[in-house]
């Protein structure tokens, strides 16, 4: 490894590996039938418990892209970049209370299944081909690129490539046992990536209280940090105004101020929990009780996953700022803000450094772990089952799983060996969005008026998928030159870059409610009595005492960040 490693730092990390590849092995061996069907390949048989869904859910949600993107949006936007964070708890509450009684009624075990029930067979089959692009051609690649280029640079920077196969063989291993062994795995995952990563927030601030001679006191760094960097401790950014800088600005576009939480950072959010099957494919199998309690315990953990990818950042920002981290914010004697994690990284103490290449080399597998099994899902039961071969058995099913989780992971190495598609050059973060958001706003039109709205039709469905997607791409690339950069609707501002530009979030937001306008036109023009609309019993979305205190408690302490940090 790099020359900051010694062998004890290569041990904790080998412990990892084995540790994991053996629990995984054991969770294979232990709990598998004789012969595994396809529900208890892609489901797990509904065997996980609560609390194996709820890490499952964080393990293959943070990933490289969080650990070294969002440290870097901390060192550049501060603490207001845990919007992403803490407004996905309060999504899942409402994927728990009114998704998840729906998705396990309509006993589903994909989200295509889900659209070809609701609507029609066309729109199931044309999302099954976009989702496996997506997750393949985005998700996966970016995933796996990040990832590898951020253990490369933690380790040398001299063994990308070995690094990058190192990472996507592990995680084809553990995808290979079925979900069982991916959601119990992901607890371990979970639990190395917590403790490796509060042991970099608990450097981070005694480098900060060291750095103000306050001793080694994390408390008192913390504090240091508030005063010396207040304008990075702040929820919402204003307007800004004619003065304002180009720096500001950009601020802005990132996270638009109260404006975003008009519709953007709900689309946003309502698309990756509520209707992703990488995401919602650990609670299908469960009793909704279960499911429930998985999903909000997952929303807890949202809400304290900005000390662990958000804090090291800040404390980057306020270390730099005071002359600390010079060369270590520099690539190739560029600066670059999304080396502040791995500039906190390079003061851990031998050991240290072991388990935090530990808990991001975790972060990583588990999100590859988790994409691979969502592919290999739909893949297998809504294209090959439905349309390639209709007779294929259980087992047969289960093979040709396992085959399409190989045929995905060697087409992501090839594709990020040289990086064909591009990933560094854009930004891999920025990547993902690009591709992901430009689909939210039809998406979640799809599935909330299919589900809530019994006229809506699958004319309406097919019209609000293209909508949506043509909409974002409008307010995203074209909308200030073609209607100004200010109108009712937005307010475009200069990007540094000789245009301008409407923040992502208000594009998104305006795209989905253009696109819902459009499908309840059409579908007002449809039938009365649509025969493919759901029937929701009444107490369908009733919950126990125990499910209500959850959300009380998640809904508290959002609450009480936000007043902390408005």
């Amino acid at each position: 490894m790099g020359k900051s490693f010694n062998i004890l730092d290569l041990s904790v990390f080998l412990l990892y590996i084995v540790g994991v590849s053996a629990y995984g092995y054991y969770v294979y061996r232990s709990k598998q039938k004789a012969q595994m069907d396809t529900k208890d390949y892609f489901l797990a048989e509904g065997s996980l418990t609560w609390w194996a869904i709820g890490a499952s859910m964080i393990a293959s949600n943070i990933s490289a892209e969080q650990f070294i993107g969002m440290s870097g949006s901390g060192f550049s936007l501060g603490v207001a970049i845990a919007a992403y964070e803490w407004v996905a708890a309060i999504v899942l509450i409402l994927v728990a209370v009114f998704f998840m009684p729906i998705y396990l009624k309509q006993k589903i075990y994909t989200m295509p299944q889900f659209l070809e029930q609701r609507y029609n067979s066309t729109l199931s089959l044309i999302m099954s081909i976009f989702w496996l692009f997506l997750y393949v051609l985005v998700n996966l690649t970016a995933i796996l690129y990040l990832g590898a280029l951020a253990i490369n640079n933690l380790t040398g920077g001299e063994h990308f490539h070995l690094i990058l196969v190192g990472l996507a063989a592990f995680a084809l291993i553990l995808t290979l046992g079925g979900m069982k062994v991916v959601g119990y795995t992901d607890v371990v995952q979970v639990l190395v990536l917590v403790i490796g990563g509060l042991a970099t927030s608990y450097i981070a601030l005694s480098l900060v209280s060291e750095r103000f001679g306050l001793g080694n006191n994390i408390v008192a760094g913390f504090q240091a940090m508030m005063h010396d960097a207040d304008d990075h401790f702040h929820m919402i950014f204003p307007k800004p105004g004619p003065d304002s800088s180009q720096a500001y600005i950009s601020k802005y576009l990132a996270l638009p101020g109260l404006a975003m939480y008009a519709a953007g950072q709900w689309v946003a959010n309502l698309n990756y929990w509520g209707c992703n099957q990488y995401i919602t494919q650990r609670a299908l199998g469960a009793d909704l009780h279960t499911a429930r309690t998985g999903i909000l315990f997952a929303g807890l953990i949202k809400i304290i996953m900005p000390v662990i990818v958000m804090l090291p950042g800040i404390a980057a920002y306020v270390l730099y700022k005071n002359g600390g981290l010079q060369a270590e914010m520099s690539s190739g004697g560029h600066f670059n803000p999304d080396n502040a994690y791995s500039a906190i990284l390079t003061f851990l103490p031998n050991g240290l450094k072991g388990l935090s290449m530990a808990a991001l080399t975790a972060a990583i597998v588990a999100s590859l772990a988790g994409k691979a099994n969502s592919i290999s899902t739909i893949f297998t039961l809504d294209i090959y089952k439905r349309y390639l071969n209709k007779e294929a058995t259980e087992q047969k099913q289960v093979w040709i799983g396992r085959v399409t989780v190989l045929a995905a992971m060697v087409l992501a190495v090839l594709l990020t060996w040289e990086d064909l598609l591009g990933i560094g050059g854009e930004g891999g973060f920025i990547f993902i969005q690009k591709y992901t958001g430009f689909i939210s706003p039809g998406i979640v039109a799809v599935f909330l008026l299919g589900m809530f709205w019994k006229r809506t039709t699958g004319t309406a469905a097919v019209a609000g998928m293209l909508a949506g997607f043509l909409l974002s791409v409008f307010f995203n690339n074209f909308a200030p030159s073609v209607l100004g950069p200010e109108t009712l609707l937005y307010t475009a501002f200069p990007n540094g870059q000789g245009g301008y530009e409407i923040p992502f979030l208000i594009g998104m937001g305006w795209s989905f409610f253009f696109t819902v306008v459009l499908m309840v036109g059409l579908s007002l023009a449809g039938p009365v009595v649509n025969p493919k609309a759901l029937h929701l019993e009444p107490g369908l979305f009733r919950v126990s005492n125990q499910t209500l205190t959850l959300i009380i408690i998640t809904l508290l302490l959002i609450t009480a960040l936000y007043v902390k940090f408005w």
